[in-house]
């Protein structure tokens, strides 16, 4: 059986905390014994998992990245369906949908699910294809954010977001030619917030099925923010007005 590697304290702990029957096993720096590792070592303890300790050798080859002394060998993480996805917003009276649009870097797509769930998102929805998947750096910046917000991955994006606007969803892309700004469109109803790629934004057909576009506005001489920047303030002006 294929295993993710899961690593960094706030992610290990997430991991142990919401799914502790996926760890399979669990990789402890020997010379780390510290009011952070220790609570990790015995929830594992406590639900049955193996807990081995090794020197920073042996955890710098297992990953690439700042582990943090501890690494999961976990059970990896399943992504939604177009069903979970149906399931999710007949759920909920007002639907928060946070839709990707291809976006590739897994450090942008950790630090979104984190938004995403600071924000109450019910479900973040990405492309199967050309776009990043829930990986071991993805679960390590979501800080156990992937853990929580369902991830849906769909065949066909442009279906979905019809699908959507059926179930009675807004439809609202984010694209620099717009002059909506984001602050003064109205989002407080059932909503699905789109985002492009890093670099690309929305493709054409994304941006023609959307209902509406809006922008941040931008006063620097930069053109465009990190597409995790801008979920960040999408996302929260969504709060702000749903509050």
């Amino acid at each position: 059986m294929s295993a993710d590697l899961v690593f960094g304290i706030h992610a290990v702990g997430a991991l142990l905390q919401r799914a502790p029957q996926d760890v399979l096993e669990l990789f402890v720096m020997k010379d780390r014994d510290d009011k952070r590792t220790q609570p990790l070592v015995q929830q594992a303890r406590d639900n049955g998992v193996s807990v081995q300790f090794c020197n920073r050798k042996t955890l710098d080859d297992l990953v690439k990245g700042q582990h943090q002394g501890v690494v999961a060998k976990a059970r990896p993480q399943s992504t939604g369906s177009e069903a979970d996805l149906d399931e999710i917003v007949a759920k909920h009276a007002k639907p928060f949908i946070l839709i990707l649009d291809g976006v590739t870097d897994p450090h942008n797509l950790g630090a979104i699910l984190r938004s995403a769930d600071a924000a109450g998102v019910h479900a973040v929805v990405s492309p199967k294809d050309r776009s990043v998947k829930l990986t071991s750096v993805v679960r390590k910046v979501a800080c156990g954010a992937a853990e929580t917000v369902p991830f849906i991955t769909v065949t066909n994006l442009a279906r979905t977001l019809r699908q959507l606007q059926d179930a009675g969803l807004w439809i609202v892309g984010t694209a620099g030619e717009t002059d909506t700004l984001v602050y003064d469109a109205d989002l407080k109803g059932p909503l699905a917030l789109v985002l492009g790629a890093e670099g690309d934004g929305l493709r054409r057909l994304t941006r023609e099925t959307c209902d509406s576009l809006v922008k941040i506005p931008m006063f620097g001489s930069v053109s465009s923010l990190n597409v995790s920047v801008a979920a960040g303030i999408c996302l929260f002006e969504a709060v702000r007005q749903r509050q």
